[in-house]
């Protein structure tokens, strides 16, 4: 502040000169609504699509079928809720002293996280689950698609509205369930493909019940990984993002010039 405030009212009173605002989700359409005071009828939804090209579904071939692999990819930070992922994991642990149960996690880690990162290493060490979880850092297309392909769970803890959540259609995309919390785009995602499962936000519990159900359920979740994988391909493709905003902006485009000269 001021320049937070005064920003934010520059933006506002913009509003008016823009024929038509892009959201990425439902649920970032009608947070910025509220936030830049934008006319409903001012926005359309493009959901963000991923090119499935590359995302194979189906484990990967010489997996031990007693394995059971919990898994994470993203930006690492607090905020993503690794932390409540590897409490679950833990509790996990103890409550089945299982060998075959591990957890992997990828992804970047800037500078600003690297102290979190160690923090969790350290409650690992404590633990005594150093054999069972993996930091995996960051990785290619062909790698992410591999790491996709060796998990039986994808896990996306965050304690914030996330507006995007790509990494949980990537992971769907290869057939494999997914649990999150019900907020930002989250539920939208799995509620239209129907490849995973929707938990209470910042519930260690929760997630802890929902990994040994779906351990127990194999069936269970070959239909959510085959659902998902299914529903990506219908919803969230590259292709139909490219077709929705494309028909915008046709719909767009065949309207009369404005007379008052607003610049589209």
């Amino acid at each position: 502040e001021p320049y937070r405030t005064q920003a934010l009212q520059l933006i506002r009173g913009s509003v008016t000169h823009v024929d038509r605002f892009l959201a990425v989700s439902d649920y970032y359409a009608e947070r910025m609504c509220r936030y830049l005071e934008i006319p409903g009828a001012k926005v359309d939804v493009v959901p963000l699509g991923i090119n499935v090209t590359g995302y194979y579904q189906g484990r990967r071939e010489g997996r031990n079928p007693d394995e059971f692999v919990v898994g994470y990819f993203g930006r690492i930070a607090r905020e993503k809720g690794l932390h409540l992922l590897v409490e679950a994991f833990h509790q996990l642990k103890a409550r089945r002293n299982q060998d075959a149960v591990s957890l992997r996690i990828a992804g970047y880690v800037g500078p600003e996280h690297r102290g979190y990162v160690e923090e969790l290493k350290r409650q690992i060490r404590e633990w005594g689950l150093s054999n069972a979880v993996s930091f995996d850092g960051t990785l290619d297309l062909p790698q992410k698609a591999d790491f996709y392909r060796d998990l039986d769970l994808f896990a996306m803890p965050a304690v914030y509205d996330d507006p995007k959540g790509l990494a949980l259609l990537e992971a769907m995309a290869c057939g494999v369930p997914v649990v999150a919390p019900r907020r930002g785009t989250y539920s939208e995602m799995i509620e239209r493909t129907g490849g995973g499962v929707l938990v209470s936000p910042d519930n260690v519990d929760a997630l802890v019940q929902v990994f040994t159900e779906l351990q127990a359920d194999p069936a269970r979740r070959a239909y959510l990984g085959a659902t998902g994988a299914s529903g990506v391909r219908q919803h969230y493709s590259a292709g139909r993002m490219a077709e929705s905003a494309l028909a915008i902006y046709e719909t767009l485009a065949r309207r009369p010039p404005p007379s008052d000269e607003s610049v589209a």
